[in-house]
């Protein structure tokens, strides 16, 4: 027990834990590095919102199979193998910057890959979870999770990579390879636990690959709950990434920002999602997940409007600072009821269809993003977070009648 009377979650996932942490640090100097790069590669809002539409179009064309494989096979295996092959392509990305042979097209071309080694690694993480706590604490588990990529990716890998990036590239782009070929021996280590109830044997012979490619969309659309949830997280989600396609150059051109304090300006974003999960939980406790989640959703929203109706620095800190935390909380509580109700088995394919709908949509909301910025670099945020807003509205109600995680039953016996 630990003070206050809440349960340790326990070595298992503290050893996950741990491990994610790794892959995070990767995660972050990869996402500082590729913006950076963009900008100084074109100077056009549509080219520097295509990296943030190949990041995600993976989501789209892979995060399915992706599923069926993080059920299939060991987690622990998954999550080697995604970082293995992220390293392989950081040292890719090293070797052309190096040689002065980057080009934006390279660039996407990294990109896209590595996405797809994103779809692996965050099903197999997310899947583990439920397998070593219990329903009860999976809003705790995920708030740590999301604080620790948080610190890592913001606190410090934003600011070591741009300000190295000032330097050299080729110094954050070598330490990429590094931290990632640790995260595979740390996905190696942990402990059985974090295998899963995947397929294996005789059964994955009579699975037919077809009804496993569907599995994750019959079960979302036998439940009219998750249908709507996924519904209004996906046009949010479009929104959101209308919004943000052309931050770097908002930040950058418009509000003059030095480039070696990009990273450091990022840090209003995590000091908001630490924030965020701290009081997650406590929210929850208070008013339960379903209110908690309505109104963070209203609020993340309204940042996003807000940064762009005032254009300054100041005005864009305190955005980001907002949209941050209220975004990790409905993150948070989104995932855990996820979470409790999808059963082991089904977690890694579920939680691909969801990807494919969700993330997939938003390679689209980059471009619209990006062709907005062309009129003007506050365009985005007005049409984006307005929209956005207004779907909070429309919905508000039907997130207050959400369950708690603990209150949902879905067969298993955790």
């Amino acid at each position: 027990m630990v003070a206050g009377g809440r349960r340790r979650l326990g070595p298992a996932f503290g050893n996950l834990f741990t491990s994610n942490l790794a892959s995070s640090l990767g995660d972050g100097i990869a996402r500082t590095a590729a913006p950076l790069l963009a900008v100084r590669l074109t100077d056009d809002p549509l080219l520097v919102s295509g990296i943030a539409a190949l990041a995600m179009l993976p989501w789209l064309l892979f995060a399915v199979p992706a599923g069926i494989i993080v059920d299939r096979i060991d987690r622990r295996t998954a999550l080697a193998l995604a970082n293995g092959g992220r390293a392989a392509l950081a040292g890719v990305l090293l070797m052309l910057s190096a040689t002065g042979s980057l080009t934006i097209w390279w660039l996407y071309a990294i990109i896209f890959l590595y996405g797809i080694g994103e779809t692996i690694y965050d099903g197999a993480i997310r899947a583990i979870v439920p397998s070593v706590v219990t329903r009860t604490e999976l809003p705790r588990a995920n708030s740590r999770i999301e604080a620790g990529e948080l610190v890592v990716q913001n606190f410090l890998s934003g600011p070591f990579t741009s300000v190295l990036f000032a330097v050299s590239v080729l110094i954050p782009l070598g330490a990429n390879i590094v931290v990632y070929a640790g995260a595979v021996v740390l996905a190696v280590l942990l402990p059985t636990a974090a295998a899963g109830t995947h397929l294996s044997g005789e059964a994955v012979d009579r699975v037919q690959w077809h009804r496993q490619f569907a599995d994750g969309f019959r079960f979302i659309f036998a439940s009219r709950m998750l249908t709507t949830l996924l519904g209004l997280s996906t046009f949010i989600g479009l929104c959101v990434s209308a919004a943000t396609a052309s931050f770097v150059l908002y930040l950058l051109d418009r509000l003059a920002l030095p480039e070696a304090l990009f990273g450091l300006f990022m840090l209003t974003g995590a000091v908001g999602g630490i924030l965020g999960s701290m009081v997650a939980q406590r929210l929850k406790e208070r008013w339960g997940a379903g209110l908690t989640m309505a109104v963070a959703n209203i609020v993340a929203t309204l940042g996003f409007v807000f940064v762009g109706l005032v254009p300054t620095l100041w005005a864009a800190g305190v955005g980001y600072f907002v949209t941050s935390a209220a975004i990790l909380v409905w993150n948070v509580h989104v995932m855990s009821l996820r979470q409790s109700v999808i059963p082991s088995r089904l977690l890694g394919r579920v939680h691909g269809s969801w990807r494919t709908v969700l993330w997939g949509s938003m390679p689209l909301g980059s471009l619209i993003g990006g062709a907005l910025g062309r009129i003007d670099l506050t365009v985005p945020f007005i049409v984006g977070g307005g929209a956005a807003t207004l779907a909070a509205i429309v919905f508000f109600r039907f997130l207050t009648t959400l369950p708690n995680p603990e209150d949902v039953d879905n067969g298993d016996s955790r």
